[in-house]
């Protein structure tokens, strides 16, 4: 009887202790499993999970406009303090329409154009997009700054056309066009397209073309962008460092995400790469995420954040630079003196927003935000956040700009970008990627545990049980 004890003290004892290595070394071999799916499926080739998401966003992207409307405009050209009113959401579906002219090169890149067309949603929105405001006039506020030698013959021009610095127009014909009267005026050879928007031309037309790692050869690479428009670099802000193409386009990154690693993406609307630092761990719909925001230090002067010596492409607008919260895009729009910001002016300097009345930023509205899970590097959660504004300021040859108050970097409009993922999504990314991880970590958990308790008590007892047995 004491034998048989003895031998299942001794059994337990050795089962409990495979179990216990079984668990342990399931640790290790279970990363290899997982990291070995990470890098399958997160490779852009037909029939991939990666590829699904990234052909066409599995969650609906939407772009809400907000506009501001100009309550003060005759008092402004007398040199009043502009006063502003925020309008809207206006929204729109975008990113719904496939890649298109998909290739994948023998060198482990994939080539792509991105088309651009937007659906108006009136259910999203709190008008019709024929809603009139009244807003800057882009043409005549531009041209000063476009045609500086031509001053006087604008002047006549705006008068011939009747134009002035502020007129009213619909939320469709500010946003995707319409034919300008000043710009009619403006001889073929200065201006051959008479039209113009804060993002005409837009519906037809793609952006790219974008090549992109495919992850084939190195996972740590995946959509990573090496080439737009043909080119490993930009050539807008002639500095090596400023005109880099870093990052992917924010729809995905590189798996096994680190914290600790800033999140660079490259957006062709902003004429630049940017960054995005960890802000907290969050749970979304049952999804572990990292959110990453763009701080402060992305659009801070040159003096706070030497990295930005490069964007400061003129002293005097930007004051010496020592303007922060602005980024001239005059080089990568054909000189229009366009400026980005975020919404409200949020970041930028004291004297940029004491210009205008009616603007108030908030960080938790007005922060640009990527939600990422960390495992797959997959997006499940965004809002670009972008204000438009234009450049204009007093000259005397021009009637309707002779008596403004000063320089202003006017706002037009802003515009969140955003899409979350939706639970249908969210459900399918579980079965297929968490809910795997989630079991093997609990067998794992359970043998470690399971295997420890049963080698220790048996172990003891066996223990125990000779101890006594040498006594009597």
């Amino acid at each position: 009887m004491c034998c048989n004890a003895k031998c299942w003290l001794i059994a337990g004892s050795v089962i409990g202790g495979l179990l216990a290595i079984l668990g342990g070394v399931l640790i290790p071999v279970g990363d290899i499993i997982i990291k070995g799916e990470i890098d399958k499926e997160a490779v852009i080739k037909d029939g991939t999970i990666a590829y699904e998401n990234w052909i066409v966003p599995g969650s609906p992207v939407y772009r809400q406009f907000w506009f501001y409307n100009v309550s003060n405009p005759d008092e402004i050209l007398n040199g009043a303090k502009p006063k502003l009113e925020q309008k809207g959401p206006y929204t729109y579906l975008i990113r719904h329409v496939p890649k298109s002219n998909v290739t994948q090169n023998n060198n482990n890149t994939v080539t792509f154009y991105q088309p651009n067309e937007a659906i108006f949603q009136r259910n999203k929105s709190i008008g019709p997009d024929d809603d009139i405001y009244t807003v800057l006039n882009l043409a005549v506020a531009a041209a000063p700054n476009m045609f500086p030698a031509l001053l006087k013959l604008l002047n006549t021009y705006i008068k011939q056309s009747n134009s002035s610095l502020f007129q009213k127009r619909s939320v469709k014909e500010i946003l995707w066009g319409y034919t300008d009267p000043f710009l009619e005026q403006i001889p073929n050879a200065v201006i051959e397209d008479k039209k113009t928007g804060v993002f005409y031309p837009y519906n037809g037309t793609a952006d790219g073309p974008y090549v992109v790692n495919n992850g084939k050869d190195d996972i740590s690479k995946v959509a990573l962008i090496t080439r737009y428009k043909g080119q490993s670099t930009l050539s807008f802000w002639k500095d090596n460092y400023c005109d880099m193409i870093n990052g992917t386009d924010a729809a995905s990154f590189p798996p096994f995400v680190d914290k600790n690693v800033p999140l660079f993406f490259f957006s062709s609307e902003i004429c630049r790469s940017i960054y995005g630092e960890f802000e907290k761990e969050y749970t979304l719909k049952g999804i572990k995420l990292y959110r990453f925001v763009v701080p402060k230090t992305a659009l801070a002067s040159p003096y706070e954040n030497p990295d930005n010596h490069c964007y400061c492409t003129d002293k005097v607008i930007s004051r010496n630079c020592d303007a922060a919260g602005v980024l001239d895009l005059r080089a990568c729009h054909d000189k229009k003196p366009i400026f980005l910001s975020l919404p409200h002016f949020l970041f930028a300097s004291d004297f940029i927003l004491e210009s205008l009345d009616g603007l108030k930023s908030n960080v938790e509205e007005h922060q640009t935000f990527v939600d990422v899970e960390p495992i797959t590097g997959f997006t499940m959660h965004f809002a670009k956040r972008l204000q438009v504004n234009v450049f204009f300021n007093r000259t005397k040859d021009i009637d309707i700009l002779a008596n403004l108050q000063s320089e202003f970097v006017f706002p037009v409009l802003w515009l969140n970008e955003t899409a979350l993922i939706d639970d249908k999504s969210a459900d399918t990314f579980k079965s297929s990627v968490t809910t795997p991880m989630n079991v093997l970590g609990i067998i794992q958990i359970v043998f470690l545990c399971l295997g420890g308790v049963i080698f220790l008590a048996c172990s003891i007892t066996l223990c125990v049980k000779s101890c006594r047995g040498k006594k009597v």
